[in-house]
Formats: C-alpha cells, sequence, structure tokens
C-alpha cells in the first residue's frame, strides 16, 4: 500500500489493476486518518472528530461513465487526502461508480446504472450484468459507510450533462416525501456554483434518492457542467465546486449562506417515458437544457400519444430519445418557489 499512499493513484490502480482492491483492506495515514477500501474504486477515510461535529459525507462520481470532470475533480481530492495534502474534519466516503464505461469512455456498457437502485437492482432478471452487480455493490457501501457511526449524513452524486444548459449547473433534490427542504444544502450547492435546483415531486431509481429515503441524507444529483472526454475538461468551470467540497470536508462547521431569491426553483412538471420503439422529440438534438417553451407545443410523440407544454414556460430538461423502452426520456420543469426551509 506504500505505493497508493505515495501516488495517491487510486482511482488509475482501480481501474488498470483492479486485482489489487478485490479483497477488503485497511490501513493509517501518518495523520492519524483511517483509509477502507472495500473494492476497486471504493475508498473510505475516517477521522477523529467530537460526535456533535460528526458528518458522514459521500461523493460518488462516475455513475455515468463518460461525464469525467467530476470523476477528476473525486480523483484529486483522494490523492491530496492519501497523499497527506488535504487533512480532513469528517469521514468521507469516495465511490467511483462504473469503471468500465470510464476505460470506453461511455455513459454505459449495458444498462444506465442511474436507474438501479432502490433494489432495481435485483428487480426483473434480477443481476444479469455488471452494472446491476456494481449498483448493488455501490447501495451496500453506502448502507456500510452510514450505519457504521452516528452523524449527519450526505451525499452527493455528481454528474455532467450530455447537452449544453442555459443553466449550466444544476442539481435534482430528490422527492423528501415528508421531509422538509433546507437551507443550508442550498447555500453549499450555490457556493458550487449550483444555483438551479430541480425539486423531484417523486419516487425514482436514482443513486440520490436511495440516499435520500433510505438514510435520510441531504442527497442531490449535482449536474456540473456538460461531458467532455477525460482531459479535456477547462477545471476553471469547476473551482467553485472543488473549493466548496474541499472546505465541507476538512472545515469542522463550512456553513454558507445563500439568498434564496438568488436561486431558480423549478419543480418537475411531466416525467415522459418511452414506451414505444419510434420515439421522437419535436426539438433539435443541439438544443439546451431548461430550454422552455409555450403551452401546447408538442415536445414529444410515440404512436398513438402526443406529449405536449402544458403551460407557458414549460423548460425540457435531461432529454434522450435513445433511452430504453420504459425509461424515462424527457423531464418537464416549470418555476416555483421555496417556502417552507429547514435551517
Amino acid at each position: 500500500m506504500q505505493e497508493l499512499i505515495d501516488s495517491g493513484n487510486f482511482l488509475a490502480l482501480s481501474r488498470r489493476n483492479s486485482a489489487l482492491f478485490e479483497q477488503p483492506s485497511h490501513f493509517m495515514l501518518s495523520n492519524g486518518t483511517r483509509v477502507d477500501i472495500t473494492a476497486p474504486g471504493i475508498i473510505s477515510f475516517s477521522v477523529k472528530s467530537p460526535a456533535h461535529q460528526k458528518k458522514r459525507i459521500v461523493l460518488s462520481c462516475g455513475v455515468h461513465g463518460n461525464e469525467t470532470a467530476p470523476i477528476e475533480i473525486c480523483d484529486d481530492l483522494v490523492k491530496g487526502i492519501l497523499t497527506g495534502a488535504i487533512t480532513l474534519s469528517h469521514d468521507v466516503l469516495f465511490l467511483f461508480g462504473n469503471l468500465p464505461a470510464m476505460d470506453i469512455a461511455e455513459r454505459f456498457v449495458e444498462e444506465n446504472m442511474n436507474r438501479l437502485f432502490s433494489g432495481a437492482h435485483s428487480k426483473g432478471e434480477g443481476l444479469v450484468n455488471a452494472e446491476r452487480v456494481r449498483a448493488k455493490q455501490l447501495e451496500d457501501a453506502v448502507a456500510s459507510f452510514f450505519e457504521a457511526e452516528e452523524g449527519i449524513r450526505y451525499h452527493y452524486d455528481l454528474h455532467t450533462a450530455i447537452r449544453a444548459s442555459k443553466n449550466e449547473k444544476f442539481a435534482v433534490y430528490p422527492y423528501l416525501h415528508d421531509r422538509v427542504h433546507s437551507k443550508g444544502q442550498l447555500a453549499f450547492l450555490a457556493a458550487c456554483g449550483v444555483k438551479t435546483i430541480l425539486l423531484s415531486e417523486s419516487a425514482t431509481t436514482t443513486f440520490s434518492y436511495f440516499s435520500s429515503y433510505q438514510y435520510n441524507a441531504h442527497a442531490f444529483t449535482v449536474e456540473l457542467g456538460k461531458v467532455r472526454p477525460f482531459g479535456q475538461n477547462d477545471m476553471r468551470r469547476f473551482e467553485d465546486a472543488k473549493n466548496a467540497i474541499t472546505q465541507l470536508i476538512t472545515q469542522d462547521d463550512y456553513a454558507p449562506t445563500v439568498d434564496i431569491n438568488d436561486l431558480d426553483i423549478y419543480r418537475v412538471n411531466q416525467v415522459i417515458n418511452r414506451n414505444e420503439e419510434q420515439f421522437e422529440l419535436h426539438f433539435d438534438d443541439d438544443t439546451p437544457n431548461f430550454t422552455d417553451y409555450s403551452k401546447g407545443t408538442v415536445l414529444a410523440s410515440e404512436p398513438g400519444k402526443q406529449y405536449i407544454a402544458e403551460q407557458d414556460g414549460e423548460a425540457i430538461v435531461f432529454p434522450n430519445a435513445k433511452v430504453a423502452i420504459g425509461q424515462r426520456a424527457l423531464l418537464t420543469v416549470v418555476p416555483t418557489t421555496l417556502d417552507n426551509l429547514d435551517v
């Protein structure tokens, strides 16, 4: 493990020599931080801190293998922690999700992993491909981490979007059921440069919803920009996010503030699934996320059904006509407000 400590190259070793991490292992860094590696791409760091200050933070990336900027951010953070350049104040679990998809620079190999959480990996045909097996492994890692000790739980699932966006950085706030949205979390996202928030209004099988629902974690799907190949990201565009995350994990009580009026808040209005092979979106492939339409505009169609904008200003997010049959091909969102907030 000394080579790993000296270089910090956990992700590179996970991708190129995964056999090193097939068996769980742990060791101590010179600053007293405990390192636990449970599988390739899964590494956690534990520190001693007062119970009242304890945070348990999950940072996941690469659930889609071609979304490289968050992978590079997390890789740099792990290197810094292993080599001693970064000293943690809280326990952190890093998850590099879909390693084989990273190797082929694709979103996934066989199946979209971010539709396989909350047990979806084992439904239907069961654990029939590597993405399903990995989704379960990631769930198990989160469960072990959150259940190991008491503390406030956080999970930021970091992504970049397939297409450009009028609002470059945005986050999906999973459906909270009876819980209240957190102003403190909105402030943290704003510090990351994320000032557009989508409020989900239904249960989903995304990774962030799993942590939010199963463990009452502050959890988000965070879209930090547009998909680029490894090495082609302008990392200056991600400085705010990296700096805020670094402060979150290294400061005892990092608490940025935000004026809620500075945020763009949307709620999901329609979830449009692809139900037929002949599914079509009625706008250009390069149409940015958050492009809005007037009431009555046909947004998508398939045999026997048209999907239209139900109100003026209804905007599109995550359009993808090539998803598998039965999966979400488009979200539409409309502006809203948040009046009832927890601190």
